[in-house]
């Protein structure tokens, strides 16, 4: 079994999400929003480090996923953006943590099928996958998303990692 730890980053709200796999099977266990204070963005991201760490102390994941950038516009948000996850990213990997990374397009594939999904197309599946009611927030249904794609990934790596007769790996 896999515990992933998935992160949708934000330097305002962060999504976080804690799910289990384990042969093919996916098990929801904790999701939510890290709400950011105003204030500077060095503590901003000082309490993303803090509340990751506390995240993982909680938890025990033994695997974190986290969305990469996605640069529209606004170059600005996009730096802020970048400095977020890499303080998430810093917690991780101070707990000891294998950090993997995913495009939008990706995870959007993973979990609908379409890497141009609406996001209500992603909460819809995330919660059909998972067999989750109710509504979700929508930075958790995200991270919630990159999660799974990331068992999604891990279970096509081990297929591939099959020996097959005549196989000259």
């Amino acid at each position: 079994m896999i515990r992933v730890l998935g992160i949708d980053p934000g330097s305002v709200v962060m999504g976080y999400s804690i799910v289990d796999y384990d042969r093919g099977k996916l098990r929801y266990v904790a999701s939510g929003c890290l709400r950011l204070p105003a204030g500077a963005l060095s503590m901003r991201l000082h309490c993303i480090y803090q509340e990751i760490s506390q995240l993982i102390h909680e938890h025990k994941p033994t695997v974190a996923a986290v969305e990469e950038v996605f640069v529209s516009q606004n170059v600005s948000s996009a730096i802020k953006l970048g400095h977020a996850r890499g303080a998430a990213i810093c917690a991780i990997a101070s707990a000891g943590l294998e950090v993997h990374e995913y495009a939008p397009t990706r995870i959007k594939q993973s979990v609908v099928g379409n890497g141009r999904a609406e996001k209500t197309q992603v909460q819809h599946m995330v919660k059909l996958l998972l067999g989750l009611e109710g509504r979700l927030q929508s930075d958790a249904a995200d991270a919630l998303a990159v999660a799974i794609c990331h068992a999604h990934a891990g279970n096509l790596r081990g297929k591939m990692h099959v020996n097959i007769p005549g196989d000259i790996r």
